[in-house]
């Protein structure tokens, strides 16, 4: 009898296996980092090495099936997920050819190139697809076309990393609509390829796979992969999905008005409707969820978590040195001095990540700003905790944005990752949404969504909603203070202004962007 799910992740930072009994307990995880290098010809490249990427997944499935001594026959079925954006070219043979990572930003001539030569082109397009050339594969494709012409004439398909982990184990191809659909080559309604969309922009429109919707057996396990592997031979491998996508099923959040924030070095703020519809003023992304007739406004801020590990190698230096002598984190020693800082620090501000605008993207330089020569008031503590309150108002602004072009906002938000750690941060965070902010217990929110999907795709889960509602359980419950929400809604209009000022002083040139999408 089988007693096993696994999921393979292709992150950003790492590849990972995870083994899962069939109740959502984690059971075993091997996981290998990796890098993806930049081509010096090319600044901003971010090259994927898919040979040597190749033998680290293969290692890590091997790893967590010998580390748990678990018979590779009990294992159910294997699901992938993986980074979005990144995309993997083959030739006709099924070779790979050509492949980028997540935030590959070779592209900035092209964006440019589209803009120019197709005036109004990116608004059409995004309200079909929900993407913009921010993040999405157009640039990188006519990138290719420009730049290696010879490579570009012998590409046969496009496909995701998720679905080039399911390639290596199956010999399959196809993509799945969560992850695909952030190449902006999709229609979101029929979450299928629009050839017009890429002969719009000059480029191929016959290099398109099958489509195939997440839950979907694709095939199994051949002999090759299972003698490299480990895994048995004829194992079911079902179509997973993007990492937001099957993080939100590890947490739940699976049916229409459900939302979840995920913390880390990036925050992204996911809500669920049921309705395939973009904003009409092109601010906020749209992307299929690995839910069939599910999609999801996506609303993302800039390096949270960046802005928090820099402030902690920076001021922390007294903590760092606790942390060595007691094992105890920095961040909980800094949580300890700024939960006695009151809400709203004072008056202080800061900016880093402003509120998104899909088609316009771009942040104002970092700033800290409106404190005082206090040093009874303004410590390191006050400016750590101005950090944790201006990340939560960029949430805000995001759940505002995604009401607005819904109509809808959720009753209550699920907060995963790194950041949930956290209990301040989840207390401030839930002050100022004015909505109650649930914390899972789960760690490892994508690979246990990755693990329903198996389990869903083989029979074993009858329905994905059903399959999370047992797994997944809450651990933490953050009630808002209704007298910290009104601090923070007066503090929400001011930063929002101010912002919208340092921004000026950034496109003036008399201030650096901390970062603007390409060709802006």
């Amino acid at each position: 009898m089988s007693k096993y799910l696994m999921a393979v992740d292709a992150g950003t930072g790492s590849v990972r296996a995870v083994l899962f009994d069939l109740d959502g307990n984690q059971i075993e995880c091997a996981q290998h980092e990796w890098e993806h290098a930049e081509d010096p010809r090319y600044p901003g490249s971010m090259d994927f090495n898919w040979e040597y990427n190749r033998s680290l997944t293969v290692e890590c499935i091997r790893k967590a099936i010998e580390n748990s001594k678990i018979d590779p026959s009990d294992i159910a079925a294997v699901s992938t997920t993986c980074m979005r954006e990144g995309i993997v070219l083959y030739d006709k043979e099924g070779k790979e050819i050509w492949a980028c990572a997540n935030v590959d930003a070779r592209s900035d001539d092209e964006v440019v190139q589209l803009v120019r030569d197709f005036p109004g082109l990116e608004k059409e397009l995004y309200l079909e697809s929900g993407q913009s050339y921010a993040l999405d594969a157009l640039p990188r494709l006519l990138w290719v076309k420009n730049k290696l012409p010879e490579l570009y004439e012998r590409i046969d398909k496009i496909g995701m990393f998720n679905d080039w982990l399911i390639y290596m184990m199956t010999g399959k191809l196809a993509v799945e609509p969560s992850n695909g659909s952030t190449t902006g080559l999709m229609d979101l309604k029929t979450r299928a390829f629009d050839p017009s969309i890429a002969e719009k922009c000059g480029l191929r429109s016959d290099i398109f796979p099958d489509v195939k919707e997440p839950g979907t057996v694709i095939g199994t396990v051949t002999p090759a992969f299972s003698k490299e592997s480990g895994l048995a031979e004829g194992t079911p491998v079902v179509v997973g999905g993007g990492d937001a996508q099957l993080g939100c099923i590890g947490v739940g959040v699976v049916n229409s008005n459900q939302a979840a924030i995920f913390g880390g070095s990036f925050w992204q703020y996911e809500y669920n409707t049921d309705e395939a519809k973009t904003d009409d003023k092109c601010r906020v992304r749209v992307n299929c969820h690995a839910v069939k007739d599910i999609w999801q406004y996506e609303a993302l801020a800039f390096k949270p978590g960046l802005v928090m590990r820099w402030y902690r190698d920076g001021f922390c230096q007294l903590e760092k040195a606790e942390s060595e002598k007691t094992g105890r984190d920095v961040y909980d020693l800094m949580n300890e001095k700024a939960q006695d800082i009151p809400a709203g620090c004072y008056g202080m501000m800061c900016t880093f990540s402003d509120v998104m605008n899909f088609i316009n993207w771009k942040h104002a330089s970092p700033t800290f700003t409106n404190f005082e020569l206090d040093p009874g008031k303004f410590s390191r503590y006050t400016f750590y905790r101005a950090i944790l309150e201006n990340t939560a108002l960029i949430t805000k602004g995001h759940v505002d944005l995604v009401r607005e072009a819904t109509g809808n906002m959720p009753s209550e938000v699920i907060f995963a990752g790194g950041a949930s750690k956290s209990d301040l941060w989840s207390q401030i965070l839930a002050d100022v949404l004015g909505i109650p902010v649930k914390v899972p217990k789960v760690k490892e929110a994508t690979a246990l969504g990755a693990a329903i999907i198996a389990g869903y795709g083989v029979g074993i889960y009858s329905d994905i909603s059903e399959a999370a509602e047992k797994l997944v359980k809450i651990d933490k419950t953050f009630t808002p203070s209704a007298e910290n929400h009104k601090v923070y809604l007066k503090m929400y209009e001011a930063w929002r202004r101010f912002y919208k000022e340092n921004l000026k002083i950034a496109d003036a040139g008399l201030t650096k962007h901390m970062w603007a999408a390409p060709g802006l």
